[in-house]
């Protein structure tokens, strides 16, 4: 590569940098999750039509097996928290493995003009 002036880094190597910065990011964000918990909550009744004798399940699927769990009203609250805990350290773990792959391509491509 050409060097045009002191200083200068390759749009390339800027963006590697940019990506290990997103991805430390991603990494303090995964620390401060605390507890959580997969599934989905919901309310059912006995008696539908009237909605009488209700109550709260929750659903998740761990090891291929689906499950569900009935759940007291005081744990609702914890219980939702821990699910949105869940979903955030999802959509995290997915955004870290897109930017791994696209941190590797890019590696890949640098390996290669170097080869040339």
């Amino acid at each position: 590569m050409i060097q045009l002036s002191v200083g200068y880094v390759p749009m390339t190597d800027k963006k590697l940098l940019q990506i290990e910065k997103q991805i430390a990011d991603i990494k303090q964000q995964l620390m401060e999750i605390g507890e959580m918990r997969p599934g989905s909550l919901t309310k059912q009744y006995k008696n539908p039509k009237e909605k009488k004798g209700g109550f709260y399940q929750i659903s998740y699927t761990q090891k291929n097996k689906s499950k569900t769990e009935y759940v007291r009203p005081y744990n609702i609250k914890v219980l939702k928290q821990q699910i949105r805990s869940y979903k955030k350290w999802k959509l995290l773990v997915e955004r870290w493995v897109e930017l791994s792959i696209l941190y590797s391509k890019l590696k890949m491509d640098i390996a290669n003009q170097t080869k040339l």
